[in-house]
């Protein structure tokens, strides 16, 4: 018969007997004999055949040499090394009798072959009757087995080894097998039947003595009476106390345990729902796979920890973040990948994944059968020796495995790791596949987006393009005035149908090569208000709501001389002021069919005039800033310096040099955040005077000489006035001359810089 009917706890306490007093039998080829794996035996539910359980015991007998090891495996199944805070439980039930009654429930949990009665005959002897179910076919070592199992439970008192009789057996053509189970007496016990005795001995000499009429002799037995009945009774109580005692404590021991247990895994399920809560707030795979990792490497103590992902294929797990891990052993993790797609695969990794169980290994070498050469070598490199997996679940299928080991602590890896651990994996599993559907709606969102701007400038060969670099300058903006994320993703989609309403316009118009008509200028101007109009009638929710009112403002003007309303200044959605520089610049620098496209610096002043007037200064100064770091521009333009030529002349490029400066009489060490011929940037809290002269003494690196310059204090940045939000507090200084020949160098490392093609100025 097939049925699964012995838990895997059964066999893991003869391979743990096995280990302690066997060493040289080979587990391995043991369990390969049975047909049982190691992480089978390692997987606390799983259930093993009656026929995998025979075939077990018979080599084992083989291997030991031993008729009688069930019965020692039974009495080690109940030792204190095994049942642990259960033993607690035993002990604190005063005696062996009220003991069984717990160990014959407990009992039911390993096996679904038999059930089990306990009947109390006396204060120090049981019946145990047990009766396999139908259709079970059992074997005479389990008998055996049971036996060791009882005398270990009576043995666990502190009391001599049981009688146990096994007065009927379905090996003998019983029902059942019903074992007789006695022991010596308790010590209390034993001076309450003296004392029974003696009280029985005295009043029969007493009835003598009275008939007789010896009274002098029963009054002196009287006198030898009464202190032995005293003593017996002290004695009694003394004893009862010690037991009862010894109970209390131990179920004071085994409370204590229990309230750790139970603390723990409260402590577990608060931390998994507070994984849960921040996870929550991730709407990307990425975001998540790393909040994950930090919290286990903060919170968990664990050396090291690996989470794999499966691909798309589901043929492969794939490592997407660990911790604890050398940088050597991480490029060795990043080779590796665990084939999900062959059938003979039977490593611990695939087969949790695929059967979505759990494993706790202590032991590498119990699964050294299941590993490949290439896998055993493997394990060796990074040094594992023991782990915990878990499958990563979301609905109904594995998604990928989260592990766990310890090679610094050494601390042992429990059960109640694995609980903790499965916690975290359901919440990953449901965070990565509510990720999974928002990224899905987010790709099928922007596709749409893309249309939409796309059918705008498709109307038009010369305008094609113009939404997604308006786009991208607009985002490039949003960076450097340090918006949250949510804010330049609402910027971004507005910026991408900030010119929807031209659907409105007559191509005639839209494609005119000369100058528009006051009416025909007219027209155009209605695609603003059209543009809000149509959006307005889209579903934004969320962080999309203000789109359309932000689309719809592109063209309004910080002064009121834009269009449709004529707002001013903070009337204006901050993202239409910066949609309106981005837009600005990106049509004046494109071509058109009534001009050509204007060149750089021109087009760069023009929008250095309108700050202020036209635009908003800080957006303007943003713009500045973002395009100096991506496009070759000279820093006459960049800063509106003329005259203007087009050239690169003195880059800005990004850079975290060591600053010491000499400013109004004091000494101040910083950092710069960007440098140029032309000046600097210094980050610093010092307080300074704007127009001060300034020293200044900077290391560009290790190998280069220190730059001396003099200069003065051109334009501050504290933290009560922030000129420019997206840089630190600090100064801007105009470098007005240099020493000696440290210009030179500026020049060759500024040169040397952009030589490389690194975005200039970028941080």
């Amino acid at each position: 018969m097939n049925t699964h009917l012995y838990n895997s706890k059964i066999i893991d306490y003869y391979i743990k007997l096995i280990k302690q007093k066997y060493s040289h039998i080979n587990v391995n080829d043991l369990l390969k004999f049975a047909d049982m794996k190691p992480y089978e035996v390692a997987d606390q539910s799983h259930w093993f055949t009656q026929n995998q359980v025979d075939r077990f015991y018979e080599k084992l007998v083989q291997l030991s040499g031993n008729e009688h090891i069930a019965r020692e495996a039974g009495r080690y199944a109940a030792s204190p090394d095994v049942i642990g805070v259960m033993r607690q439980y035993i002990l604190g039930s005063i005696g062996p009798a009220n003991a069984f009654d717990l160990i014959n429930k407990a009992t039911l949990s390993f096996t679904r072959s038999a059930t089990y009665e306990s009947r109390r005959i006396s204060a120090n002897s049981v019946e145990i009757s047990v009766t396999p179910r139908e259709g079970v076919t059992e074997k005479p070592f389990q008998c055996q087995n049971r036996i060791g199992f009882f005398e270990a439970i009576v043995t666990v008192f502190g009391y001599k080894l049981p009688r146990v009789e096994h007065a009927e057996c379905i090996f003998k053509g019983a029902k059942s097998c019903r074992y007789l189970i006695s022991w010596e007496s308790s010590r209390s016990l034993t001076f309450k039947r003296i004392g029974v005795g003696i009280s029985s001995l005295f009043v029969i000499i007493a009835l003598v003595l009275t008939v007789m009429g010896e009274w002098s002799l029963l009054i002196s037995l009287l006198y030898l009476f009464v202190p032995i009945v005293f003593l017996l009774a002290a004695l009694i109580a003394t004893s009862e106390k010690n037991e009862l005692k010894a109970s209390l404590d131990h179920t004071n021991d085994a409370t204590d345990k229990l309230l750790e247990q139970i603390d723990t895994n409260y402590n577990n399920t608060q931390m998994t729902n507070e994984i849960g809560q921040i996870l929550s707030k991730c709407t990307n795979s990425d975001d998540i796979l790393a909040l994950v990792i930090k919290i286990m490497k903060n919170r968990l103590d664990f050396d090291r920890g690996l989470i794999f992902i499966a691909n798309p294929e589901r043929n492969r797990l794939i490592l997407q973040a660990g911790f604890g891990y050398s940088p050597e052993q991480r490029d060795l993790l990043d080779s590796v990948s665990f084939h999900l797609d062959r059938p003979e695969s039977k490593g611990v990794f695939v087969v949790s994944f695929r059967e979505q169980r759990p494993f706790l290994i202590n032991d590498l070498n119990e699964i050294e059968e299941n590993l490949s050469k290439q896998s055993r070598a493997f394990a060796k490199k990074i040094g594992t020796q023991s782990f915990i997996c878990c499958p990563i679940i979301a609905g109904d299928r594995s998604i990928g495995l989260l592990a766990v080991d310890n090679i610094k602590t050494k601390r042992t890896l429990v059960e109640s790791d694995i609980s903790r651990l499965m916690g975290i994996a359901s919440v990953i599993g449901i965070s990565l596949q509510n990720a999974e559907l928002i990224e899905a709606k987010v790709r099928q969102f922007n596709s749409v987006l893309q249309v939409l701007a796309a059918s705008i400038d498709a109307r038009d060969s010369l305008t094609a393009g113009h939404s997604e670099k308006v786009t991208k300058y607009s985002v490039g903006i949003c960076n450097e005035l340090g918006l949250p994320r949510d804010e330049r993703e609402m910027i971004r989609v507005a910026a991408l149908l900030h010119d929807y309403g031209k659907i409105g316009v007559p191509d005639a118009i839209l494609k005119k090569g000369g100058k528009l008509t006051t009416e025909e200028y007219t027209i155009v101007m209605t695609h603003a208000e059209k543009t809000r109009e149509i959006l307005s009638r889209v579903n934004f929710e969320g962080i999309y709501c203000n789109i359309p009112e932000i689309a719809g403002a592109h063209h309004e003007k910080i002064d009121g001389s834009g269009y449709p309303k004529g707002l001013m200044g903070p009337e204006i959605p901050l993202g239409a002021k910066i949609i309106a520089v981005a837009d600005y610049f990106e049509a004046i620098t494109a071509n058109r069919h009534y001009r050509d496209p204007m060149p750089l610096d021109p087009a760069l002043q023009l929008l250095r005039d309108g700050s202020g007037t036209l635009f908003d200064e800080q957006v303007v100064d943003a713009f500045f800033n973002y395009y100096a770091k991506t496009h070759t521009a000279t820093t006459a333009a960049l800063h509106g310096n003329a005259p203007l030529s087009g050239t690169l002349r003195s880059p800005r490029i990004p850079n975290q040099a060591r600053v010491s400066f000499r400013v109004d009489g004091k000494t101040g060490f910083a950092h710069s955040e960007d440098i140029s011929r032309g000046g600097a940037f210094v980050a610093t809290d010092e307080t300074v005077t704007e127009g001060s002269p300034v020293e200044l003494f900077i290391t560009l690196t290790e190998n280069t000489p220190k730059i001396e310059a003099t200069g003065r204090v051109v334009w501050l940045n504290t933290r009560t006035a922030l000129k420019k939000p997206n840089y630190p507090a600090g100064f801007g200084v105009e470098i007005l001359e240099f020493k000696g020949m440290t210009e030179r160098f500026l020049t060759s490392f500024l040169n040397g810089y952009t030589s490389t093609g690194c975005p200039q100025g970028s941080h």
